[in-house]
């Protein structure tokens, strides 16, 4: 994580901001959880364990999480600002949700809560 963020300092050729050291972390607990599901299919549970006590410790620096009341909540308001129509609005709601949510709930969840809803109307 620590040369993830160097790198990422590097790139950027400033000193990162707080946003920017947990969209680091985060991405750090996605590549986490992505090779999980590889070690899973592999039989690799000795891997699998110690993946998941690194999210742990991970998670301890990001943002405390969002209810999934209040992630609704949240995606409720901005189906009311944006009133959408159908399921082409998807980037249009994703856009506005997005800054509300970033860091403080999964996004991938937030997506298919909203694309569940969009394909309701």
């Amino acid at each position: 994580v620590k040369s993830a963020m160097q790198m990422e300092k590097i790139n950027l050729k400033r000193d990162l901001s707080d946003d920017e050291v947990v969209h680091v972390v985060e991405k750090q607990i996605k590549m986490r959880n992505d090779s999980i599901e590889e070690f899973e299919k592999a039989g690799r549970d000795d891997l699998v364990l110690q993946y998941k006590s690194e999210i742990d410790i991970l998670k301890a620096y990001m943002p405390e999480e969002l209810s999934i009341e209040e992630v609704t909540s949240i995606i409720d308001d901005v189906f009311k600002e944006v009133n959408p129509t159908s399921l082409k609005q998807m980037g249009l709601i994703m856009k506005e949700v997005t800054p509300k949510l970033k860091g403080r709930a999964d996004m991938s969840k937030v997506s298919a809560l909203i694309k569940e809803r969009l394909s309701n109307l």
